[in-house]
């Protein structure tokens, strides 16, 4: 199949008004837009903004209305709970129709913020899309967030009401959210009017009377309600209102809430799902992430039920539930058409299934693709998953702010040719620059910011909640006129991005720029290397010197110093002795957030003896606990 890219490439840059107003065609509008942008609005322009909708009634109430109420909108499959749940798109509409008369029934309604502290239930999308139904603003924070932090959302926020559970579960052991919301509540500024709990029956929490309320009880009295005619209806807003704020890590300590308006979002998820994803209504699509991340907020939620996919919500991990094969089973069982997750994901499971045995032992025969993003995909993993799934594995770079994907493959649009370590060019309405510290562009190959001209596309961050000049400040003063991503790459001469780390992973060795990512790419090609991470250690003779951290496949038969030694050779004959990559630390496991990041702050804070703060989004705090040990060794 012959690429569609250029010719919509073309069309973006032709047009942007019109391109971007023919991708609102496929929402539905109270009042359809007449003006796609207005540059003169907010601080770089906004989208759309005549234009009037309701994000739920897209998601949920007009499939139902186009008789597709009996098509599942849902599939929930817990294997941490044993659980598989399907819901329809009646289904969902009942529950969503119920938890908004809820709502409103404790006083909360449009521009109101609602907090949604939740592990990945069905209860957690019924609470994002009641949110969206009454025009009130919902701001997720990953269930078992420590106390602190989600204080610290909760007085940015400033919600009317909390929606929690009694607790998630992880592989070994159960995480108890109420004590964790109390205490937040008990140190914010701010105070909510009530919290909605839902009971898991795995472990139930005490309520507070007078400001708790039961989800079960709660949900019976408005599905009487529904039953004897109470209207739920989906309630009009601006396009240009919030959706959604998403706080981010702040380099001040105080979190940044990125704004989500409500039409951009859609006609950007909408687009994206079907040109990026090739995904459409009747599809299945296995988003492995959660809803705590942009990218649960995007594809497990708003972009499938947008666009009439299925959607499955999966509460387990790609390794331990039961074991490293549980992805294929779910898009197996499901017949998912297309799998996103980290890579991260993939290295655990090569980690633990090298050979990649466990995808030979279910029928993928519904499988089309994998996509990767979180952080950057180096080319052996690549190769090891085209090898597992005999299926395209697709890299695409975007973040939390940007909405949805900036640099992708597009699969909907027909692949383009695949260069390992690109995730291959920019999506219309991004239009991506590298720029050298003065702001000017700089020639094919050379490393640079990667910034976007503005103005931003549909779908990416209008503002930062309450905090239009620190957004300023943040984003758009580095280089004036772009949007800069705090990310450092270079575009090859066929236009392909290759993103090389956040700009503070660019190390100075004895006045030489060098590119951590291009040093992790030569290490992970090790046949031994599962997953790893080079950061910059401070020198007094160099500046600053790299230092790699390894781990290794399950099962390698290798000495230490072995690989070790094999691992400085790698590097200097792929970047040279320029790189003066000397140092080789073999660990158990790196430590990542939640979502799969490697912490390379964190582990050059310990490297450089400097202290630091645990993040919050911390998988296991006992991995820093290890590099510290190891450090503190010598490195044995």
């Amino acid at each position: 199949m012959t690429s569609r890219y250029g010719e919509v490439l073309q069309r973006w840059r032709e047009d942007p008004a019109r391109f971007w107003l023919e991708a609102a065609g496929a929402i539905d509008w109270t009042k359809p837009p007449q003006i796609a942008f207005d540059p003169s609005a907010g601080i770089y322009g906004r989208w759309f903004p005549d234009g009037e909708l309701n994000t739920c009634h897209n998601a949920v109430d007009r499939h139902v209305a186009a008789g597709h109420g009996e098509r599942v909108a849902i599939i929930y499959d817990s294997p941490v709970t044993g659980t598989i749940r399907r819901f329809t798109y009646g289904e969902l509409l009942r529950e969503v129709q119920a938890l908004a008369l809820t709502l409103t029934g404790l006083g909360v309604g449009k521009g109101d913020r609602v907090i949604v502290y939740m592990p990945m239930i069905p209860e957690a999308v019924f609470a994002m899309l009641a949110c969206a139904r009454i025009g009130a603003i919902h701001s997720v924070v990953f269930g078992g967030f420590a106390s602190k932090e989600l204080a610290a959302r909760i007085d940015d926020a400033a919600p009317k009401l909390i929606l929690s559970a009694s607790c998630g579960i992880e592989p070994a052991r159960k995480v108890e959210y109420k004590p964790l919301l109390d205490k937040a509540i008990e140190l914010a500024r701010h105070k909510p009017d009530a919290v909605l709990l839902k009971q898991r029956p795995e472990l139930r929490a005490s309520l507070i009377e007078g400001r708790d309320h039961d989800w079960d009880t709660t949900r019976d009295a408005a599905m009487a309600r529904l039953d004897a005619g109470a209207p739920s209806p989906c309630v009009p807003v601006r396009a240009t209102d919030p959706l959604y704020v998403i706080y981010t890590s702040g380099s001040t300590g105080k979190p940044k809430g990125v704004v989500r308006d409500n039409g951009g979002n859609a006609v950007a998820l909408s687009w994206s799902l079907k040109n990026i994803f090739a995904t459409g209504a009747g599809d299945t699509f296995f988003c492995a992430s959660d809803v705590g991340w942009v990218v649960g907020h995007c594809y497990i939620v708003y972009a499938p039920l947008i666009c009439g996919a299925t959607s499955i919500l999966f509460e387990g991990k790609p390794i331990g539930t039961p074991d490293a094969g549980t992805y294929w089973r779910v898009v197996a069982e499901h017949g998912a058409k297309v799998l996103f997750t980290a890579p991260t994901a993939i290295r655990g499971i090569r980690k633990e299934d090298p050979d990649g045995t466990l995808a030979k032992r279910h029928d993928l025969s519904a499988f089309e693709a994998l996509f990767l993003a979180g952080e950057r995909a180096d080319p052996e993993t690549i190769i090891w998953a085209e090898k597992a799934l005999d299926r395209p594995v697709i890299d695409h770079w975007w973040q939390t702010e940007s909405g949805w994907p900036m640099v992708a493959n597009p699969l909907g649009l027909g692949l383009l040719p695949v260069k390992r370590g690109s995730p291959t060019v920019p999506m219309p309405g991004f239009d991506l620059a590298i720029l050298d510290p003065a702001g000017q562009p700089v020639e094919a190959g050379r490393m640079g910011a990667i910034a976007i001209r503005l103005p931003l596309p549909p779908g990416a961050l209008p503002t930062l909640w309450n905090a239009d000049e620190r957004f300023r400040e943040s984003y758009l003063t580095e280089f004036p006129g772009y949007y800069s991503t705090s990310d450092a790459g270079f575009l090859d001469e066929d236009g392909y991005l290759y993103v090389m780390g956040r700009t503070d992973d660019v190390i100075n060795v004895a006045g030489h720029r060098l590119s951590t990512g291009e040093m992790e790419e030569a290490v992970g090609s090790h046949p031994a290397v599962a997953e790893c991470a080079v950061i910059g250690m401070a020198d007094d003779l160099k500046g600053e010197i790299p230092c790699g951290f390894v781990v290794l496949k399950k099962g390698s038969q290798i000495d230490r110093a072995a690989i070790e030694a094999e691992l400085i050779a790698i590097v200097r004959e792929a970047i040279g002795p320029v790189a003066a990559f000397r140092k080789v630390l073999v660990v158990d496991r790196l430590p990542k957030t939640r979502s799969g990041k490697i912490l390379r702050r964190t582990i050059k804070a310990i490297v450089d003896d400097k202290s630091f703060e645990t993040p919050a989004t911390i998988e296991d705090p006992a991995a820093i606990d290890e590099i510290k040990a190891i450090v503190a060794n010598g490195g044995r």
